[in-house]
């Protein structure tokens, strides 16, 4: 007897990847239009690296996200999107890389919605007090300072946090 088993992601870690992925576009699209206009494909490409699994993929796309958020910083955006928009980017790469992890060790049918639920929660959790931090520096700092230090101040902060990880 063969028995055939889908290891794809679960439906909630796609659906999870999707509304991070919202979050990047409308927050990019609301200050620039280019930065906008590649938030969509980043959103695309990880989404198609969720549902066909590949990291490579997922990666991709959280890639061209980080080009759209240099080019709204650069393009004077004000921080408050721009925090929004790298969270929602770290959100999406985390989502599809769990969602992925989840395929590879359960079936596409298995009932996620807990695992999800509660990594999603820690999730955004850390974000919300990495943007609260980014945040406070930048309205402590900002004698003058161009947008584009606290860009520089996130990134090092999302880089901290990837090596943590």
């Amino acid at each position: 007897m063969l028995v055939n088993v889908d290891h794809g992601p679960p439906t909630e870690g796609i659906a999870a990847t999707a509304v991070a992925g919202a979050l990047v576009v409308v927050a990019l699209g609301a200050v620039s239009a280019v930065g906008g206009g590649l938030a969509v494909v980043a959103v695309l490409l990880a989404l198609a690296g969720v549902v066909r699994p590949s990291r490579q993929v997922i990666g991709a796309g959280t890639a061209v996200a980080g080009v759209g958020l240099l080019v709204a910083g650069f393009g004077g955006a004000p921080p408050e999107p721009l925090l929004l928009g790298a969270v929602g980017t770290v959100l999406v790469w985390d989502f599809g890389e769990h969602a992925v992890g989840l395929g590879e060790q359960l079936t596409a049918d298995t009932d996620a919605t807990r695992n999800v639920a509660v990594h999603a929660a820690a999730s955004v959790a850390v974000g919300t007090v990495t943007v609260g931090v980014g945040y406070g520096v930048y309205a402590g700092a900002t004698g003058g300072q161009p947008v584009v230090a606290l860009f520089f101040l996130l990134a090092g902060a999302v880089g901290l946090a990837v090596a943590l990880r």
